[in-house]
């Protein structure tokens, strides 16, 4: 998996490279296609610190999330978090959609 981070008006530390990349590499556990993860940290936010995160995935599948707060830190956990929601529901539906015509078909019968 690809993970790249950018600061736009911050510095980006080590500690905050490497926190990023340890949570954003649990991604690919929810959805197995994830083969890119961009994270891009802007602190000019009026004295708060925004997170963007994206996912980019097979087949032209694009994941976005956006984290505003006080703390770099917990914004990258709070975006992972809502990453991993979309993550999980677009994968429960891309499994709950692939046969259920063959399942309603056996039943009437």
């Amino acid at each position: 998996m690809l993970f790249t981070i950018t600061g736009k008006h911050i510095e980006i530390t080590e500690a905050i490279r490497n926190h990023a990349e340890e949570k954003t590499a649990k991604l690919p556990k929810y959805y197995n296609s994830i083969n890119q993860v961009e994270v891009i940290i802007d602190g000019s936010q009026g004295g708060k610190t925004s997170v963007e995160i994206i996912a980019r995935g097979e087949h032209s599948k694009v994941f976005i999330v956006t984290e505003i707060g006080d703390d770099a830190y917990r914004c990258i956990d709070l975006a992972v978090h809502k990453l991993e929601r979309q993550l999980r529901r677009k994968k429960g539906k891309e499994r709950d959609n692939k046969h259920a015509g063959d399942v309603e078909q056996n039943l009437k019968t």
